[in-house]
């Protein structure tokens, strides 16, 4: 296991000591956990922008009468502005 320093806001550091104590967990722990969950995101929405890139590079893309139901069924209408 590998140990590294993090600088901190004063009170991010008020709040993770908070959240330790109210979880029994060491702030190592959920720091630990925190950054886990953060590169999981990340790489899993870096995979999708890949994959999004690939389809669209093939010219995957839904046809403008597709579009046009899934606007209607979110209640979207190619007249409203933002």
């Amino acid at each position: 296991m590998s140990v590294m320093s993090v600088r901190l806001p004063e009170e991010l550091s008020e709040q993770l000591e908070a959240l330790a104590k109210a979880t029994g967990r060491t702030k190592s722990f959920l720091a630990g956990q925190a950054i886990r969950d953060f590169i999981n995101r990340e790489a899993w929405q870096i995979a999708e922008i890949q994959q999004a890139i690939t389809e669209a590079d093939k010219g995957d893309f839904a046809a403008d009468d597709e579009m046009e139901t899934r606007f209607k069924r979110m209640g979207v209408s190619d007249n409203d502005e933002n």
